[in-house]
């Protein structure tokens, strides 16, 4: 199994130039100490050869891409994060105040809940998507739902990519079913 040292400087700057892309088209920014971005960036290709996925490098994942699904790069959390401390959990992604200098990025408490809570929360979820509506909307086509950026969408399937966040399709969720 590769290691930290295993990945080339090539490497990481092709995936640098591919995540900063993806975020500049969605209006997002990285992190403008290219050093530490490139650590970060370093981090997630580490995760990508041990998991199959880009799991923030700053989190502890399991290994279970379903269980991990909330964690993969750019993560569930990274846009309340960024509202409310103007960077996301690991730095990677920062507000334009951040790039500008006009604020500094610093450490943020953790907003992913604990696994027990997680699976109470996703339960919860599960019964409340098993009710639909009650009956009182019907559509004819579900709603999708981004769980990154919020993105809704009508359509029999979700996206390839949101066009907003730019995360693949697993990341979307039915937000409102189709009717009965």
């Amino acid at each position: 199994m590769p290691g930290v040292n295993d990945i080339d400087a090539g490497r990481i700057d092709a995936a640098l130039k591919e995540i900063n892309a993806d975020a500049e088209s969605g209006g997002y920014h990285l992190n403008p100490d290219i050093a530490f971005t490139r650590n970060l960036i370093k981090g997630l290709l580490v995760n990508q050869d041990r998991y199959g996925y880009r799991a923030c490098p700053c989190r502890l994942a399991s290994g279970n891409a379903g269980e991990d699904r909330d964690l993969v790069c750019p993560c569930d959390y990274r846009d309340p994060d960024l509202d409310d401390y103007d960077t996301c959990y690991c730095c990677l992604y920062v507000s334009g105040a951040v790039v500008k200098g006009e604020k500094t990025a610093g450490p943020i408490p953790e907003r992913r809940p604990p696994g027990k809570k997680r699976e109470r929360l996703k339960m919860e979820k599960e019964k409340i998507q098993a009710a639909g509506t009650g009956g009182t909307l019907s559509l004819p086509l579900p709603v999708w739902r981004c769980t990154v950026c919020g993105y809704l969408c009508g359509r029999e399937h979700p996206p390839e990519t949101c066009p907003v966040c730019k995360v693949k399709k697993d990341r979307f969720e039915v937000f409102i079913p189709a009717g009965k």
